[in-house]
Order: C-alpha cells, then structure tokens, then sequence
C-alpha cells in the first residue's frame, strides 16, 4: 500500500549518481523506496512515496544531487492508488474485456500517463512496465468497456509531449489467448 499519496521519480544517467540521490532522499524526509534500480541502457532509477511535503522535499533534494546527470523527473502529488500494485507487479486480477496500451518513451512519461488515464475514465490498470529490458522506455496496459479505455488513452496520449508519446493502441475485445498473457 502506498505510504502516502505522492510518488516522485528521479532517472539519472549515471548508476554511481543514482545511489548518491537514492540516500539523500530518503536521508531528506521520511520517504519509502519503491523502486531504486539500474536499467537499460545505464541508467538508474529512484522511485518513492510518502506524504506530499515529505515526497516534495526529498524530490528537491534528489534533483540537487543528480544535477547534470539527471535525465528526467516526475512529482505527482496525489498519484493514483492503481500505480503502487501495477509498480509492484500485482496487478488486479479480472476480465480483460477492452485493451489500451500506452508506450512511451522515459519512465516519468509512463507514470504520468498511467496516472492520468486512470484518474480519467473508468479502467483497471492491468500493467506497468519501467525500463527494465525494454531500453528504459515505459508502457502500460489497461482494460474497462472499449469507451472508457478510449478515453483514458486520449488522456494519457493528451498529457505528455508529442516527443514522450511512442504509441499507443487500442483492442475492442482481445482473444483470450492473448488477454491471459497480459501483465
């Protein structure tokens, strides 16, 4: 469960920057640490939550000792309770009945985006994917009534710079082959 309503995202070029920033977060404010990994292509990744003051802090802090390295950054004060289990790998089990995927092409573009598609319409994140394996670009999948995903997908594509954007995609009625190998 989220610590607290915030998340904050620090992705730095450098992995030796990246455990230097990793401390002086969570040395900042009492944050937790989602997330602190190195990811393709030599990149490294500081994710945290907490309370929104707590979270602030510790991103001001983050984004002094990344300095030049810092390759993109993300603060979402009150981010979307479907973020932290899609984050974790645990997405909610259920029927796959319309499909969007959203692919982008920084980690913070993804999160925004999922966040944003989710607050918009009425979807279940069914998956997020950061960085890992995949060039450190980010997507997501996500499923409710075809209308619903359309309009969460226009919202995700409409938030983020035509840049960020890489596709998206959307599937009326996926096959079941398929709809059980998502996640």
């Amino acid at each position: 469960m989220f610590k607290g309503p915030a998340i904050a995202l620090l992705e730095v070029e450098s992995i030796a920057r990246g455990y230097l920033v990793a401390d002086a977060v969570v040395k900042k404010a009492p944050v937790r640490l989602l997330m602190t990994e190195a990811v393709t292509p030599g990149k490294f990744l500081v994710l945290v939550d907490g309370e929104v003051a707590d979270v602030e802090a510790a991103f001001k802090e983050g984004l002094e000792i990344a300095g030049a390295s810092l390759v993109d950054k993300l603060f979402l004060p009150q981010a979307a309770a479907d973020l932290e289990p899609a984050i974790r790998g645990t997405p909610p089990a259920g029927f796959v009945e319309s499909l969007g995927i959203v692919e982008t092409n920084t980690v913070a573009a993804a999160l925004l985006a999922a966040d944003t598609a989710v607050k918009a319409a009425q979807v279940r994140l069914v998956n997020l994917h950061l960085a890992r394996g995949i060039g450190g670009k980010g997507y997501f999948t996500l499923t409710g009534t075809l209308d619903s995903v359309e309009a969460a997908v226009g919202a995700a594509a409409a938030i983020l710079a035509p840049e960020l954007l890489l596709n998206t995609e959307i599937i009326a009625a996926p096959h079941a082959d398929l709809a059980g190998r998502i996640g």
